[in-house]
């Protein structure tokens, strides 16, 4: 199979643009990306309300939307209805070469079915650890539960793409098979420091020179904003004129605002008012401790900003400590708040560690990271292809 073949790829998630979340961008990347590779694109997502139409109709871009249903307890996200019996349909006839499947929900497992009931090869994408959010919404009971159905559903797939070589290890020992790497890329063209706004800053309240600490991700219990809010509570108490911008939405929203009046919540923000956002900043804090990836944390770096986050995911792969940002154990909560309070009253020190993750930023290319995932594509069609001629030779040397 020649490494230029232009494939029909079935792109399946639960979540999509306008949505903002790290999978929403991942997945818009990936079907922009394959797009300009010259491979045709059908997208399969839940509908994200009445007014929602499918609008993706190119020559190589279509779109189907499928029914869906609110998440309950978190404002905004809806998941896709278990439609196998229409998805075999529809792929029956757009005849797709492999499908992506980048989310667990009942449409994922309802895609991973029909693409098995027409002998689609499937990939599918590891991008959210539903385990670990269990604790957070009352299911602690369920977590190994959880854990068995994800493993089971990934594993029933022709290979699984996970983002970082980290993630891939653990998975791995987990019992996940036929794992590979998804990196992620930055738009460092979008996301850059001389998107510097003094009029916003202004808008915030701040002097020229008052330090700005900066979250942007959704507002929900499974994003440790308890820490951020400490953090900074001990920052504010050592500079009095800092300022606490928080970026998102998410179902923490009003209480956090009730909560804690004195602080700046300015809703979500896409496109260059985000890019604007992120680059008048000062200090970046990342206390999640269940990503699977975490998209924020080098758009930060793009953006010139000073990161604090725990030792794993994105962070892992790309902060190197004091020297373009500062990871901490992920066992250690003191040290997360102790760090931040060191760099925002050091500011030259501040300052030089968003140099130098602008600088490690500029290397992490969209397109790299698409032809990466296009290589794993065209492998797994090679695999499945191999697989069936052998089979084939064998049937019919028993006859």
């Amino acid at each position: 199979m020649d490494d230029l073949e232009s494939l029909n790829v079935a792109v399946v998630t639960e979540t999509y643009p306008p949505e903002i979340n790290g999978v929403a961008n991942t997945m818009r990347h990936l079907v922009a990306g394959l797009t300009d590779h010259g491979h045709r694109t059908h997208l399969v997502r839940p509908r994200q309300g009445h007014r929602d139409p499918a609008t993706r109709c190119t020559a190589s871009e279509t779109e189907t939307l499928v029914p869906s249903l609110p998440i309950p307890g978190y404002r905004g996200l809806r998941f896709g209805l278990p439609v196998a019996s229409r998805l075999t349909r529809l792929w029956r006839e757009i005849q797709p070469d492999i499908a992506y499947i980048a989310t667990e929900g009942p449409l994922g497992h309802a895609a991973l079915k029909a693409a098995q009931t027409l002998g689609i090869p499937a990939v599918t994408g590891f991008h959210t650890q539903f385990d670990q959010y269990s604790r957070h919404y009352g299911l602690g009971l369920l977590k190994r539960r959880i854990g068995r159905m994800l493993t089971q559903f990934h594993n029933r797939s022709d290979a699984t793409l996970v983002p970082t070589a980290e993630l891939l290890e653990r998975l791995s020992a987990q019992g996940y098979r036929n794992l590979h790497l998804f990196g992620r890329g930055v738009d460092t063209r979008l996301f850059n420091p001389e998107r510097r706004s003094a009029a916003l800053r202004a808008h915030w309240g701040c002097a020229p020179d008052a330090p700005v600490v900066l979250y942007v991700g959704r507002l929900a219990a499974e994003k440790n904003l308890d820490l951020a809010l400490r953090t900074f509570e001990a920052i504010a108490a050592q500079e009095p004129s800092a300022r606490f911008v928080l970026v998102g939405d998410g179902p923490g929203l009003e209480r956090l605002r009730h909560d804690h009046p004195q602080y700046l919540f300015v809703g979500p923000k896409v496109g260059v008012d985000l890019a604007e956002h992120y680059a008048s900043g000062d200090l970046f804090l990342f206390p999640s401790l269940t990503e699977t990836f975490g998209n924020v944390v080098p758009e930060a770096m793009a953006s010139g900003l000073a990161v604090v986050a725990f030792d794993y995911a994105a962070a892992h792969a790309y902060l190197r400590p004091w020297h373009n940002g500062v990871t901490v154990p992920s066992d250690d909560p003191d040290a997360f708040v102790a760090t931040a309070l060191k760099l925002i009253t050091a500011r030259d020190r501040l300052l030089a560690l968003g140099r130098e993750a602008r600088v490690t930023a500029a290397d992490l290319d969209w397109d790299q990271v698409i032809r990466g995932v296009e290589k794993q594509l065209q492998n797994v069609i090679r695999r499945r292809r191999e697989s069936e001629g052998r089979r084939e030779t064998v049937v019919a040397a028993t006859q």
